[in-house]
């Protein structure tokens, strides 16, 4: 199916990218995460890190013909940024 029309939302279940900065929010159609700092004093400490689910946006997902092959390249998305991102 290479010439095939998909939707606008095809493989985009999960936010486009791992590389979150503080206080940033970054979504897909299902899944937001939002990072916030944390107010410390002199010592660093990880940020926050918040994962939001749209469940109504994951019904619709589930429901539509086209949910395997783009729950597939959605998470094809997130292990090639994993690889790449690894230093």
């Amino acid at each position: 199916m290479p010439h095939e029309i998909r939707k606008k939302c095809y493989g985009d279940m999960f936010p486009d990218s791992l590389d979150m900065h503080k206080n940033t929010s970054n979504a897909g159609k299902v899944f937001k995460v939002e990072t916030k700092q944390r107010l410390t004093g002199v010592l660093p400490v990880a940020p926050e890190n918040r994962i939001e689910i749209d469940h109504a946006a994951w019904n619709a997902c589930q429901s539509c013909a086209e949910f395997k092959s783009c729950y597939q390249l959605s998470m094809a998305k997130i292990a090639l940024e994993t690889a790449i991102s690894v230093k």
